[in-house]
């Protein structure tokens, strides 16, 4: 019976450890110069080369050569997640007293120690306080968070790392060759991809694929998509490609035709996650599609949600017209004083200069002093000007977009009404309106407004919907206890 891949190709000593050179050189350190610890911890992610790394230290610390066939008497192994009662501990604690048989420490490996109940890890607490000084002890989780504290604090941690996709390729690659199995590149990234920083799970995935292909034939990345039930790269970036230029009838097409494919959305929305990732730096308008994406594996309905995702960029927005309150008629000494005040402001409003009155073409008028004083002071207050007016709600959201991706995926969903130097934004709700009312977006959006020559107005934020223009689709609204307008075109 052959043997399987991960199991011929463990390490066996700490210098073939792949990818925890931040463990291996400590421990190398240690051991040259004699300083063996009475309790070791080795925590982090499974296939890493924990288990690896505790029994070549067993056999480093008793200077033995590493034979994974062959077994020790004074090197025990223990399966806590299967002798984790007291009884069991109780009995370590009258063995670990017997000298060792033949070598220099008896070394007690307790692999997924974190399964320990309660009673077991306070039996076991005095012996790691207080060892034999013929003892050592090797722990190994991957849950080093359940571990009561008084444990961890009378051991030497180390945390193992994921292992890099650099790493998991450059060993995948050295394994192929010692066993003769043709691969071409992408077909190795996508397996050290999809081991997930796990070693052993990638060592596993390429033990079976090569039984899938024939001395001759080469390992592929389809081959990999295929027998795995992943959807083809072309197909993810399709529909990427389909989002981004918010083409509804080829997102719905592409999630038809993958699930007619057989292609789990949750494992779609891994790969659409993984590629967006791979693409932020050079489309960082992709942010908002990453956010929402991780939501949809936690959807009870997956395939839906990830349809929703998608479509809502592409569906068509409503349109919210903008409600201006028309600006009363005044007369021409009026607009002429605003002209002067938007022209140069005066250094204070109580030392404005005299103005001349002119006349109009018509018929004289005499303009009452008080209220040309009263404009004159308007016009010379020493705030942000507004110009409500000249407000381009398109542009001002496409600014957002190209500057401001975070305020844009919140400002795209709202409606908005400009009530005289007042911008008044309807932000559907309340969470949203949270969001717009940060300090920091305010900031960007009095910014944006400025850039797009709306000027600096005073802003209010409504957590619902935009009210309906029309009376009687106001009328219905509140009978049916609100709604949002949505304009169709015919």
């Amino acid at each position: 019976m052959s043997k399987a891949l991960y199991r011929k190709y463990r390490s066996r000593k700490l210098s073939d450890v792949v990818g925890q050179n931040h463990v291996t050189d400590i421990l190398k350190r240690s051991l040259e110069a004699g300083r063996i610890a009475h309790a070791y911890l080795l925590t982090g992610p499974r296939g890493v080369g924990k288990t690896s790394i505790a029994r070549i230290l067993a056999h480093e610390i008793n200077k033995l050569p590493y034979d994974e066939d062959a077994t020790h008497l004074d090197i025990i192994e223990i399966d806590a997640a299967s002798n984790n009662g007291v009884e069991d501990v109780r009995d370590l604690r009258e063995k670990v007293q017997i000298a060792p048989v033949s070598a220099a420490k008896k070394v007690y490996i307790i692999d997924e120690v974190h399964m320990l109940s309660k009673a077991a890890f306070n039996a076991l607490l005095k012996t790691l306080e207080e060892p034999p000084e013929h003892a050592v002890f090797i722990l190994a989780t991957t849950d080093a968070d359940k571990l009561p504290a008084t444990i961890i604090s009378r051991t030497q941690r180390y945390t193992f790392r994921s292992i890099s996709l650099a790493d998991a390729v450059k060993h995948l690659s050295f394994i192929t060759n010692e066993e003769g199995i043709s691969i071409d590149n992408e077909a190795l990234e996508l397996i050290a991809r999809r081991g997930d920083g796990s070693l052993r799970d990638s060592e596993s995935l390429l033990d079976q694929l090569r039984g899938l292909v024939g001395e001759k034939e080469t390992i592929t990345r389809e081959l990999i998509e295929q027998s795995l039930g992943l959807a083809p790269s072309e197909h993810v970036e399709k529909l990427l490609a389909a989002y981004e230029s918010r083409n509804l009838p080829a997102i719905i097409s592409l999630i038809d035709k993958g699930e007619q494919s057989g292609i789990q959305p949750t494992v779609l929305v891994s790969q659409l996650i993984q590629t967006v990732r791979d693409q932020m730096v050079a489309k960082p308008q992709l942010l908002p599609l990453l956010d929402q994406l991780l939501d949809v594996s936690r959807s009870s309905q997956p395939n839906i949600k990830l349809l929703t995702v998608l479509a809502a960029h592409a569906a068509p927005k409503p349109k919210t017209a903008a409600l201006v309150s028309p600006m009363p008629e005044v007369s021409a000494p009026i607009k002429e004083l605003e002209k002067q005040a938007t022209v140069k402001k005066p250094e204070s409003p109580r030392q404005t200069a005299a103005l001349p009155t002119p006349r109009p073409q018509s018929t004289p008028s005499t303009i009452p002093t008080t209220k040309t004083d009263e404009a004159t002071e308007e016009a010379a207050k020493p705030r942000g000007e507004a110009h409500l007016q000249n407000l381009d709600w398109d542009a001002f959201i496409e600014y957002t977009h190209q500057n401001y991706v975070a305020i844009y995926s919140v400002l795209s969903k709202c409606g908005y009404e400009v009530k005289g130097d007042k911008l008044v934004i309807y932000t559907i709700n309340n969470f949203y309106k949270k969001k717009l009312d940060d300090a920091k977006y305010r900031i960007n959006i009095a910014k944006s407004l400025e850039e797009t020559g709306a000027g600096d107005p005073e802003i209010e934020t409504i957590g619902t919907p935009p009210p309906p223009k029309d009376s009687t689709a106001a009328a219905v609204a509140a009978i049916m206890g609100g709604g949002e307008e949505v304009t169709v075109d015919a």
